[in-house]
């Protein structure tokens, strides 16, 4: 299950950011996934529960939007995108298509994090 690695990766990124920012708590963090990245979106959930643990993301959301693939139609000569990953065939006119424009994307999109909030200033005299 390569899932767990890419989510620890993905974790540790994450509490890099976190920790440059001040952050005392990520609640969130938002992934953009394409559907060829070989990656399957509901261990990816399961192992975000795991990899989370004991650290500042312990109980934030995983968010996942999962890209379409999109080819570049070598005879239309325009983007398209692909109803199923089974046929790298344009949808409009069925012309084979090698080059892929989208699908292959694991990125983290954003975080949402918790600042600690400075200690209160005494007024003077």
């Amino acid at each position: 299950m390569h899932e767990l690695s890419i989510m620890q990766n993905v974790v540790q990124a994450a509490l890099d950011a976190a920790k440059q920012s001040g952050a005392k708590r990520v609640t969130l963090v938002r992934l953009r996934i394409g559907v060829m990245s070989g990656v399957v979106q509901g261990s990816l959930q399961f192992c975000h529960e795991v990899a989370t643990l004991g650290t500042l993301l312990e109980g934030s959301r995983l968010e996942i939007t999962e890209l379409p693939a999109i080819i570049e139609c070598p005879a239309c000569r325009s983007p398209r995108t692909l109803p199923n990953i089974q046929s790298f065939r344009c949808p409009i006119c069925q012309t084979p298509a090698a080059r892929l424009l989208q699908g292959r994307e694991l990125e983290i999109e954003s975080i949402e994090i918790e600042i600690a909030e400075p200690p209160a200033q005494e007024d003077a005299p």
